[in-house]
């Protein structure tokens, strides 16, 4: 099974409406990067490794970019601190330590001002390949290297924007939709084929080799409208992956898009199982739903 992401939606699990003792008023708090045992690196660099080996025929080349550009090839789990130096020169953006699940509002207060909001805490050994609560691997691997792009950073931002809109209006789960079917599990078109950039699928061995290469799922083409009908799984591989043409696409829809119509007319729309395939859909692959009925 996927390593599994926090789901955008369910951010208010945190419940305190302060935050809470030994956080800052935004949430946030020291990464105490210098606690970090030698076991605890040691695992870091295994995890970046298994991944590496990997993705490199997998995942979009901007993901590989973003690696080298911020060092995270470098040993042991990052210091924020340094990586945000870095991060800052690039695209703006910084990494912040919170101390898990944090409030809706908060969540995105950082993202509308480039702020990417990671745990600081790293797997036990026995979690390689299942966790239920993001860590900093997941967190940093698998979103940080992208922020380093300029399309997908503005992308991220404009999301944080409108969920604060979308908080206001209370639709926030339609919107969850979007994230979670771009940031934590999308796929792009390129000249080589399909390939990953979704951070729940670039820091889990088994999503990776499961997005591209089973027959269980299906991969439909990205459109907005129809990604926001479409219920999600939390707790297993995805049913249906939706697939972008490039990340300029993905920024244009976003920015182009009046929301508030949009979420008018989803109130009155059936919702989608996530295994449903539509006549109007572009179909790149129809999926066997195999693992799902199993």
């Amino acid at each position: 099974m996927a390593v599994q992401t926090s789901d955008p939606a369910a951010a208010s699990m945190a419940v305190h409406t302060t935050a809470p003792a030994g956080c800052a008023a935004d949430w946030t708090v020291p990464q105490g990067w210098g606690h970090y045992t030698a076991a605890e690196h040691a695992l870091w660099d295994r995890l970046f490794h298994q991944q590496c080996a990997l993705l490199p025929s997998r995942v979009t080349p901007e993901f590989l970019d973003g690696v080298k550009l911020l060092g995270l090839d470098e040993p042991g789990i990052p210091d924020f601190e340094r990586l945000s130096e870095k991060l800052v020169a690039l695209t703006g953006w910084r990494v912040v330590a919170v101390p898990g699940l944090v409030p809706d509002e908060v969540f995105f207060e950082h993202l509308a001002n480039r702020r990417f909001v990671a745990g600081s805490f790293l797997r036990k050994p026995e979690q390689v390949d299942y966790l239920q609560e993001p860590d900093v691997f997941h967190d940093v691997f698998g979103h940080v290297p992208l922020l380093a792009h300029p399309v997908f950073a503005d992308y991220l931002q404009a999301y944080g924007q409108g969920g604060q809109r979308a908080q206001g209006l209370g639709v926030l789960p339609l919107l969850a939709r979007l994230y979670w079917y771009t940031v934590e599990f999308g796929l792009v078109r390129s000249a080589a084929g399909l390939r990953i950039y979704g951070a729940g699928i670039v820091s889990s061995r088994t999503e990776s080799l499961f997005s591209l290469d089973a027959v269980s799922p299906n991969r439909l083409g990205f459109d907005l409208q129809r990604v926001m009908r479409t219920r999600y799984r939390i707790d297993d591989f995805q049913q249906t992956y939706f697939v972008i043409d490039s990340f300029e696409d993905l920024l244009e829809q976003t920015l182009r898009t009046d929301f508030g119509p949009l979420y008018k007319a989803l109130a009155g729309a059936e919702e989608l199982d996530p295994a449903t395939v539509l006549p109007t859909d572009r179909v790149l692959t129809r999926g066997t739903q195999a693992l799902n009925r199993a």
